[in-house]
């Protein structure tokens, strides 16, 4: 199996702040990998950095076995950020239209990809009303389906599933599945919650910027005989003290 990111010995500071300390990982082609960890670990600006918004201090990435930033691979990587970055005053539609626009698809492709991607989140009958009277749930979704638009090999999600209802969460998790294993995308998704975590291929744990541990779930819960990820967890960061 061919690795679609690689991370090697990767660190990261803001002023004196050290947010990553020396990360190495690599994520396997058409896997769901799963970053894992409390509210500023370090998770945000690892992706950041995986999709070429900002530089490591040291260490390097590779994406596709190009160096990062690199504008050749952008438009293989879709990329949904923990805030969402929606035009308010525009429909659904028009935001898809917009961000469709950016990339190199003709009129027919736009219009399939569209409804595609809007389809895939469940957004069809709301296409045509201003996002400012969308719901966070609603919002979440759009957010992916233009993550979606350009059909890329990777996906990169920070936290996709914050702020959306039980029963939407398990939709996105389902059609995160579907995307894996029908077409083969990579995908790379940050949480906090421990439930998600299980969903994932792989994953890595990181405490205070650094990787504490990381392995399939089955792999971790034998490896520290533990009954759940929580506990792996807890177990990992008293061993990395």
């Amino acid at each position: 199996m061919s690795i679609s990111i690689k991370v090697d010995k990767v660190s990261k500071s803001f002023g004196k702040k050290q947010v990553l300390k020396d990360i190495s990982l690599e994520i396997e082609e058409g896997k769901i990998y799963g970053f894992i960890g409390p509210s500023g670990a370090g998770k945000t600006t690892l992706v950041r950095l995986i999709v070429g918004m900002d530089r490591p201090d040291s260490g390097t990435i590779t994406v596709l076995n190009k160096q990062v930033p690199s504008m050749e691979i952008l438009p293989e990587i879709g990329y949904m950020a923990q805030s969402d970055a929606l035009y308010n005053d525009l429909t659904g539609e028009e935001n898809l239209k917009f961000f469709a626009s950016l990339y190199k698809l003709n009129k027919k492709q736009q219009k399939e990809r569209i409804e595609y991607a809007a389809s895939l989140v469940n957004l069809n009958s709301d296409l045509k009303r201003r996002v400012s009277v969308y719901s966070g749930g609603m919002k979440r979704r759009l957010s992916l389906a233009i993550a979606l638009i350009q059909d890329p090999k990777i996906l990169i999600l920070d936290e996709p599933t914050v702020g959306i209802d039980p029963e939407l969460r398990v939709g996105v998790w389902q059609e995160l599945k579907r995307l894996r294993d029908e077409a083969g995308k990579t995908i790379l998704v940050t949480t906090h919650v421990m439930d998600e975590a299980e969903k994932c291929d792989y994953i890595g744990m990181v405490r205070d910027g650094s990787l504490i541990t990381k392995g399939t779930p089955k792999q971790l819960k034998e490896f520290y005989q533990a009954g759940n990820l929580d506990e792996v967890f807890f177990k990992a960061g008293r061993e990395f003290q």
